[in-house]
């Protein structure tokens, strides 16, 4: 052994390196640092003592007992993180307790100013050399992240970061070092690795360099892994196809970006297309794939119709519904029961959903000229809706005689005979023709009649005009046919599509859609046998179904060219007694509302849905950069703009009042015209 190094059995002279064991090493005393190391960092210590070695000694003084004679310990006065390491090591069986340790004794200086020095007198490197030298070890050593993690003793997750931020434009990085960035808006620009993008970024940033907003431009042109799309096609099969996933690793990203749009919608509607092909082997004419929904104008709509099932169906429905309700009685869910009897109840449950579907099916004709679209729903799901009918085949899928057929007359008020020119037989003049049927003009004379006794006597029976009703708006909106029903109801269903790009896609519709069609199974085929349906409904459903025609039909759209103050005024009463919540189903983003106002109104937004101060924080930013701040910041507040909110009972009783005036109206028949606020002419409606 060198001559400069003795051991520890021999009288210690200052300012030499000794060996000594690893159990004779104590924490001294007089350490400055109070708070203690954390376990990263003697993690950290010990992967690198793993594989380096001990890179700088320990400096210790000698313990001595009061009477000044050595216990034959040592005080580390510098370097308690490393003798913590080697004890985590040697927990770990990496080395032995009585390893010995390189140390440098010094009992000339002050141990406490030691202590002190060592932690005050240093400058740690900074982050972005750091981040470098991480990269240069992976590409010139050709280590991976677990290889660099064990000998630094950090994570493979602590890597991929240092790497990832070392992978950021030299450019960026070199602004970063002059503190033009920092740490989190570097981060952010890491989340892609191609420079180029990163510095068109940085150079189109303004005095908002929020990291959210520089991670917004970053991905601008990618899709978010929660898209209906990504969720549809899957990260495997996006992969697999040749695609990239962007990664944040330094956020919670919910899965990534998917970087190729194009990609994603051609392997979107290729899979689409798989499942139109399996549905279309149900025998259907033709099966359609599309991202979204294509709407059908034009297009008839059949619905599966009730069947029967067979005694054997029956009987066996009825044994399985049985058998399940025995298995699980005594149990509050699958997880519950043992394996055996879960696995069991599965089959039923399976078996019985299967003979359940056979109650209804679509007729043959239909599915033989008919066809299927099948969509990405909202939530990232195929949905199949089948039934479609094109016009040319529409005579083919239901060849049922149209009404007015075979011989029915149908003469509308267009096509009245001119005054005087009606088949009138003159009292007295003898009839020619015995078999000669009686004129129009007094069939219309007749049926006159009949339609006010009838208008009287419907008067009388709320409870049938409640049936007559339900007739007309279901045939109407479920067949098509206006003329199935005696009343002059025309119920009108504006498509909203139109107003408001995407709304057919929300789950709200989906809602809407789903009602709709939960009636529509229901229904005969044959609008003959319509009456008798609704008649043999209870009043619970029937009045259900009234509200679902009615609710159809509700028209609440405020257009410029379109005037009706009277008809929005009742939407608003409407709105209140039903307590309407739109928070619950719309939430303020860039694309439906804050993009699409001014400043000034984003202003108002957060002012009232967050605070003054929120409100103060963002006013001065530029108009894109403040609809993206404003929607974060109204997220899950539940505010509405204006059009959106609904009344309360206070404020509609005003609406009323103020609609209706607080003079005393002449009655509709003395009514004349009058200006209305808007400028147009409104005329009162006379009683007949």
């Amino acid at each position: 052994m060198n001559a400069a190094i003795q051991t520890a059995a021999v009288e210690p002279v200052s300012g030499v390196e000794i060996f000594v064991p690893l159990n004779k090493l104590k924490k001294s005393p007089k350490n400055a640092r109070k708070v203690p190391h954390s376990e990263a960092t003697i993690e950290a210590l010990a992967g690198s003592i793993q594989h380096k070695g001990m890179i700088q000694n320990l400096v210790i003084e000698p313990e001595v007992r009061e009477d000044g004679s050595p216990t034959g310990c040592y005080l580390v006065t510098a370097g308690e993180g490393r003798r913590l390491a080697q004890l985590l090591r040697a927990k770990r069986k990496q080395i032995k307790k009585t390893q010995p340790v390189r140390c440098y004794l010094d009992t000339e200086n002050d141990p406490a100013e030691i202590s002190l020095d060592e932690n005050v007198t240093r400058e740690a490197m900074h982050p972005a050399d750091q981040f470098e030298r991480f990269r240069e070890l992976s590409e010139n050593k050709g280590w991976g992240a677990e290889e660099i993690g064990a000998r630094f003793g950090v994570s493979v997750n602590v890597v991929k970061q240092r790497l990832r931020l070392g992978a950021v434009s030299p450019k960026l990085l070199q602004v970063y070092r002059e503190n033009g960035l920092t740490l989190d808006q570097l981060m952010a620009f890491a989340i892609a690795e191609d420079h180029a993008r990163q510095e068109q970024v940085f150079e189109n940033l303004h005095y908002n360099r929020e990291p959210w907003i520089i991670r917004r431009d970053m991905t601008a042109g990618n899709v978010p892994a929660s898209d209906r799309r990504a969720a549809f096609v899957g990260i495997d099969a996006y992969v697999e196809a040749g695609g990239t996933i962007i990664r944040d690793l330094f956020s919670d990203d919910s899965g990534g970006f998917f970087e190729d749009a194009g990609l994603l919608d051609m392997l979107a509607v290729e899979k689409l297309r798989e499942i139109a092909g399996e549905v279309k082997g149900e025998g259907w004419k033709w099966a359609e794939a599309h991202i979204d929904y294509p709407h059908a104008y034009g297009f008839r709509r059949f619905y599966p119709q009730p069947v029967a099932l067979s005694d054997e169906d029956e009987a066996r429905f009825e044994a399985a519904s049985v058998e399940y309700d025995q298995l699980v009685e005594g149990y509050d869910s699958l997880d519950e029961m043992p394996e055996d009897v879960a696995a069991k109840v599965a089959a039923l449950d399976a078996e019985i959903d299967a003979i359940s579907a056979k109650r209804s099916a679509y007729d043959p004709l239909v599915i033989a000229n008919g066809g299927v679209f099948v969509i990405l729903n909202h939530d990232g799901a195929a949905r199949i809706e089948r039934g479609f009918v094109r016009p040319g085949d529409e005579a083919l899928a239901d060849p049922q005689p149209e009404p007015g057929a075979e011989g029915d007359v149908m003469t509308g008020e267009d096509e009245q005979p001119e005054e005087g020119d009606e088949d009138v037989q003159e009292i007295g003049e003898e009839d020619e023709e015995p078999g000669k049927p009686i004129s129009d003009s007094l069939t219309r004379d007749l049926s006159a009649y009949r339609t006010l006794a009838l208008r009287v006597a419907l008067g009388e029976r709320p409870d049938l005009a409640m049936i007559a009703l339900t007739h007309t708006l279901t045939a109407q909106l479920f067949y098509s046919y206006a003329e199935a029903g005696c009343l002059e109801v025309r119920p009108t269903v504006t498509p909203l599509g139109s107003h408001a790009d995407g709304i057919d896609d929300t789950a709200l519709a989906a809602r809407a859609s789903e009602a709709h069609e939960a009636w529509a199974e229901r229904m005969p085929r044959d609008v003959a046998d319509l009456w008798g349906f609704v008649v043999g409904l209870d009043e619970e459903r029937r009045t259900a179904l009234l509200a679902h025609c009615a609710s159809r039909t509700v028209n609440a759209l405020r257009l410029p060219w379109d005037r009706k103050a009277r008809a929005l005024q009742t939407a608003d009463r409407l709105a209140t007694a039903l307590a309407l919540d739109v928070a619950k189903d719309w939430t303020p983003t860039v694309d439906s509302y804050l993009g699409r106002v001014t400043k000034a109104h984003i202003v108002e937004a957060v002012t009232e849905g967050v605070s003054e101060d929120a409100a103060r924080r963002i006013a001065d930013m530029k108009k894109p950069d403040m609809a993206e701040a404003a929607e974060q910041l109204l997220a899950g507040t539940g505010w509405l703009p204006a059009a959106l909110r609904t009344p309360g009972p206070e404020q509609a009783e005003v609406v009323e009042t103020e609609g209706t005036g607080a003079e005393v109206q002449p009655s509709d028949a003395e009514a004349p015209p009058s200006k209305a606020e808007d400028g147009e002419v409104s005329y009162a409606v006379a009683a007949e």
